[in-house]
């Protein structure tokens, strides 16, 4: 498998990007090399969510539970109704980009709209793994490393030599 002769697997492996922007693009990128069906949810169609198929709703990106959606704008005004519309849905992971030093803003925006405490709980955060992640590239490579552990039931840990 290590020379390249396993083919990458693309079934049941979809990706939600919600937010048009730097960490989404970088996303969408990533994630198509490694067998995902991406898309990025931007509800404001004044931004450009090129050159990646965009949809402006949960219900419009057709998540399932298949699909791994990564909230990729924390400061958005939008994010406690589309993170809400994102939990009425079987997604199979959801996670907020941001600092885990830092109480995240989607929990006051979800309790503030009625969603339960159960549901808010599903939200991830911080998200992937702890590479030092600084660009949108970077956090992009950290994120999908982690959702593809989460999937292969890994930590996504460093292999250690044993010897």
């Amino acid at each position: 498998m290590a020379h390249g002769t396993a083919p990458t697997p693309t079934e049941g492996r979809r990706l939600v990007a919600v937010f048009a922007s730097p960490v989404a693009r970088e996303l969408a990128h990533t994630g198509q090399h490694v067998g995902f069906q991406v898309v990025v949810l931007e509800p404001d169609p004044t931004r450009d969510s090129a050159p990646y198929a965009s949809v402006l709703s949960a219900r419009d990106a057709a998540i399932d539970e298949t699909t791994d959606v990564v909230v990729t704008d924390h400061d958005r005004p939008e994010l406690g109704p589309v993170l809400a519309d994102v939990l009425a849905t079987p997604a199979r992971w959801v996670g907020l980009m941001g600092k885990a030093s830092i109480v995240g803003p989607h929990i006051a925006a979800l309790r503030a709209l009625g969603v339960d405490e159960d549901s808010i709980a599903r939200v991830h955060r911080p998200i992937g793994l702890d590479i030092g992640s600084r660009s949108p590239a970077e956090i992009a490579v950290s994120t999908v490393a982690g959702l593809l552990a989460d999937r292969n039931g890994r930590s996504g840990g460093v292999l250690r030599s044993s010897t």
